[in-house]
């Protein structure tokens, strides 16, 4: 039975409540015992979702604050200012700023023209569509943080109605055609998501969350580098593992017919969209060479927000519209500052060292790396955020791999990624899943038998391929 908002809301009091009135454990400072009872009740909350994210970090953040004045002892290691700390990072503002490319995406049409072109081109087969959603996605991906509003907003619709043109019906003939397409869009984001810094908003958060406890950070351009060898690779046989599982029994599409009429309803290529291509080039060379013009890629993302604005091809209203990115600066700010606060508080340091007597991998890190990345996809099951599992769990794997003696950089790298293509493993495992599975083509059974296939034979992908090809890039001095 489903709980009541007002009993997820005394569940969620509780837990503060608990930590304020119960001793610290032994080497635990008094206020980092305090605001992880505030942190635990907000990633309770981001599961539970009594409100909104905003309003549960805001929430958080206001408690933090008056926890902070009122424990003594406090300043020894925290202000009450630090918690807004958050909100100074620029991969906050990095993320932010990216969704007005996003939404630009949207609100041009520039996102279907190229769909059409591409289906027109190369869309003759059923599994060549497949194909057509795997090169739209990972094209448009650098620039849309929310791969919620790149697949549901962009991509979906499209291929929802390809699926009904080619005579694919949810209840009278989902195998046709539809099933296929619809779990391909879904497998496909999880992946596409990885390979970018700016392919899903949670990767931002996930380097910020581990980068105090495994002095491990990046940019734009190595994570790419990265990703690009095992994350292209898996990218390229998501398509033929879901037509393995779920095979279309339409095989040949009258591809051209279907891009004609897209295109006729488009009309004319606009000004706004021609502005956006070339802004969006900008972009991603900025990203690239931020380092080798010493501009940095928030400021960056920064200067093509305000070109869209000047040249009009999104207004300010429409920005002040994308409820996404204002959402995504409040709670993901907010996760920050929080973390940061235990981070100042020691938590950490005291997480790690009551971990020390309960793990003994006995100088075996790579076993411990290869337990702790497993771990991390199977509970992804779990999880029907991506957001609130990096706020619960990276901190927690990377301070256990940290203590268990596994390699920083390639348990780093290894968790990055594994957030994305976990949350293949359900049709809840993000955003996206019930956007796609929702449209009635899918069964359960099939979804999570591809889910699996892709998720696990992932993390076979990265524990082999991936870690070789990391190893490569630090020898080489690329990372």
């Amino acid at each position: 039975m489903a709980l009541s908002k007002n009993a997820k809301l005394v569940i969620l009091a509780a837990m503060p409540l608990i930590t304020f009135l119960l001793p610290a454990p032994e080497g635990l400072s008094l206020i980092a015992w305090r605001l992880l009872g505030v942190y635990i009740a907000t990633i309770v909350g981001l599961v539970l979702k009594p409100y909104g994210e905003p309003i549960i970090l805001l929430a958080a953040i206001a408690v933090s604050g008056a926890i902070i004045g009122n424990t003594e002892g406090a300043k020894e290691f925290v202000k009450a200012g630090d918690i807004l700390n958050g909100y100074k990072s620029g991969t906050t503002w990095l993320i932010f700023t990216a969704f007005t490319l996003s939404s630009a995406f949207v609100i041009t049409g520039l996102g279907k023209r190229i769909a059409y072109h591409m289906i027109g081109a190369m869309g003759s087969t059923t599994l060549r569509l497949g194909y057509v959603t795997m090169f739209l996605d990972l094209l448009l991906s650098p620039a849309t943080p929310s791969n919620t509003a790149r697949s549901g907003g962009i991509i979906f619709p499209i291929i929802n109605s390809v699926a009904v043109a080619l005579g694919s019906d949810p209840e009278k003939s989902p195998k046709k055609a539809g099933r296929y397409l619809m779990m391909n869009v879904y497998m496909v984001v999880k992946t596409t998501s990885y390979i970018f810094l700016t392919a899903m908003a949670p990767n931002a958060l996930a380097l910020s969350l581990m980068a105090p406890i495994l002095g491990f950070n990046i940019d734009w351009l190595h994570w790419f580098l990265a990703a690009s060898v095992p994350g292209l690779l898996c990218l390229f046989i998501i398509p033929l593992i879901c037509y393995w599982v779920s095979p279309p029994e339409m095989k040949e599409v009258d591809n051209k017919a279907i891009a004609k009429k897209g295109l006729e309803e488009l009309g004319p290529m606009s000004f706004r969209e021609k502005a956006l291509i070339v802004l969006f080039i900008i972009a991603l060379f900025g990203w690239i060479f931020s380092s080798a013009l010493n501009v940095n890629a928030t400021i960056v993302a920064l200067i093509v927000m305000v070109c869209c604005v000047v040249l009009s091809i999104v207004s300010w209203d429409d920005i002040l519209k994308n409820k996404g990115g204002w959402n995504t600066l409040i709670w993901y700010g907010g996760i920050i500052g929080m973390s940061g606060l235990l981070e100042k508080a020691k938590f950490f340091e005291w997480l790690a060292d009551s971990l020390k007597t309960l793990l003994q991998f006995e100088g075996q890190g790579t076993l411990a790396l290869i337990v702790i990345l497993t771990l991390s996809v199977a509970v992804r099951y779990l999880f029907a955020s991506g957001g609130a599992y990096v706020a619960a769990m990276v901190p927690v794997f990377a301070t256990v791999g940290h203590v268990a003696g596994a390699p920083a950089e390639l348990l780093a790298l290894g968790l990055l990624f594994a957030n994305s293509y976990g949350g293949s493993v359900t049709h809840y495992g993000g955003g996206p899943g019930p956007i796609a599975f929702g449209a009635g083509y899918n069964d359960i059974k099939s979804w999570w038998i591809a889910g699996a296939i892709i998720a696990f034979g992932s993390l076979i992908v990265h524990l082999t391929i991936g870690m070789a090809w990391w190893e490569l890039l630090m020898n080489l001095g690329w990372l």
